[in-house]
């Protein structure tokens, strides 16, 4: 959850393995400032976000498209999940419920998304 974001989702395209300096609130900080010691620089969703972002819209939220996820817990999961799902993961950022985010708008949004991500898996496999 994106706590910063107002009523905007963010569609992330690929994570970053390097440049993970700070420790978490556990005081969890990867060995060398990286998710994975012998992994790519950056590993790209198989899923095109940036298609889905320009396909799409939900009255009421925005959406943007973005290559980086910064250097913290949600990139690192996101880096974590593509290496091991060889690709095969997304990941998005959602605003926190609010009078103008409700759960249902929220919802009708990832819905959407999710919806056009399946479409996207079932053309690739043909």
């Amino acid at each position: 959850m994106a706590s910063s974001a107002k009523a905007i989702i963010i569609l992330e395209q690929c994570g970053k393995n390097k440049g993970y300096e700070e420790m978490d609130a556990c005081g969890f900080h990867p060995e060398g400032g990286c998710c994975m010691l012998d992994g790519p620089e950056k590993i790209e969703s198989t899923i095109n976000m940036k298609t889905i972002w320009k396909n799409i819209s939900v009255e009421g939220i925005d959406m943007i498209f973005s290559r980086d996820a910064g250097r913290y817990i949600c990139d690192y999961t996101y880096y974590t999940s593509l290496y091991y799902g060889s690709g095969r993961a997304a990941f998005i950022h959602v605003p926190p419920l609010s009078k103008s985010v409700t759960a249902d708008l929220l919802g009708k949004a990832l819905q959407t998304i999710i919806l056009e991500m399946l479409k996207q898996c079932g053309e690739q496999g043909e």
